[in-house]
């Protein structure tokens, strides 16, 4: 990855200079700070799909609320049972709903 290079082009693009653009770069490069990962997209996809808020969404799973947020955050990976369950969320996207429902 030639960050210069990359820095320069989206500079013109912009049509300004980005004083903070050649340290993000470089820390993606190191992959430093958040990393987009396969359980992150995944846990968001799932609740995006629900149209359930973040605490909402926590609830009808059974988890706490700063779990799924660590989670979305990319901070921890969720355990695999729980992403099984957004798997089959994404697909059946009323199953949390109704999750939620048989717990009371």
């Amino acid at each position: 990855m030639n960050i210069e290079k990359i820095t320069k082009a989206i500079e013109a693009d912009a049509g300004e200079p980005l004083p903070d653009l050649r340290q993000a770069l470089e820390e993606a490069k190191a992959r430093i700070g958040r990393v987009n990962t396969l359980e992150r997209m995944l846990v968001r996809q799932a609740r995006e799909a629900s149209g359930a808020s973040q605490s909402t969404f926590a609830a009808r799973i059974g988890t706490p609320v700063a779990a799924l947020r660590d989670w979305e955050q990319g901070s921890f990976a969720p355990p695999r049972t729980v992403l099984c369950l957004l798997r089959l969320a994404i697909k059946h996207h009323e199953l949390t709903a109704e999750l939620a429902a048989s717990a009371r």
